[in-house]
């Protein structure tokens, strides 16, 4: 397992909130061999994946249980999405009449319910994959400062399920990311969408972290996996 490291400086005048979820795509698609023709994103969001692929491909499907996503996920001839949960069996028997070249998911699958069965069924596939998933290192000094337990799992597990289930290529990058201030930190995970909206402090809680919280950046840790 490779480890590499990356820094960012957050500039709030691009008034983007998504600043890693992005270079996660940038480095997915950076990996790819080939361009495949035939795609599914699971977990597609908003469309973040559809938009930075930048050659020709003859279908492109999206899957997510967020309908408001959905509702603004690029849509066309070749590009459709359709609402499901990965959680779900019964997704993947639908899918299995699909015949795709390349799975990818790029910062969804740490919210699965169980990741080995989620594996399982994506392994079901027989397709070839690329994978980002973060990480319980992501908000690792917050957490600490906090005395909170992240709701990710670790690099490691997330490395011996990805072996178990994949050929694959696996490398752990950890992204750092500054602000002018705590303050906007703070803002930043409110409406970034890396916690999933799941708020584990109460308001005086988040009021008192601010204060103790010793850095003027967020750590992130993604697990990028891709077939070999």
């Amino acid at each position: 397992m490779k480890i590499s490291a990356e820094f960012s400086k957050y500039a709030k005048e691009y008034g983007c909130y998504n600043i890693i979820q992005e270079k996660v795509i940038q480095k997915l698609l950076s990996q790819l061999k080939i361009h495949p023709q035939n795609i599914l994103d699971l977990g597609c969001g908003s469309g973040g994946l559809i938009k930075s692929i930048n050659w020709k491909y003859k279908r492109f499907l999206g899957v997510d249980f967020a309908e408001g996503m959905l509702d603004l996920h690029p849509k066309s001839d070749s590009v459709s999405c359709i609402y499901g949960n990965f959680n779900d069996k019964k997704l993947f028997e639908s899918l299995h009449t699909y015949d795709f070249e390349h799975v990818f998911s790029a910062s969804a699958l740490q919210w699965a319910e169980n990741l080995e069965d989620v594996f399982t069924s994506i392994e079901s596939l027989k397709t070839s994959i690329s994978l980002a998933i973060f990480t319980s290192g992501t908000f690792a000094t917050l957490h600490a400062t906090a005395d909170i337990k992240s709701l990710l799992l670790d690099a490691t597990t997330i490395e011996e399920l990805a072996n178990k289930y994949f050929n694959a290529y696996i490398e752990v990058v950890q992204y750092r990311l500054e602000f002018d201030s705590v303050r906007e930190m703070f803002r930043y995970i409110k409406k970034s969408g890396v916690s999933a909206g799941r708020n584990v402090l109460n308001y005086k809680q988040t009021k008192s972290l601010m204060k103790q919280y010793p850095l003027k950046y967020l750590e992130f840790e993604v697990v990028f996996i891709t077939s070999r």
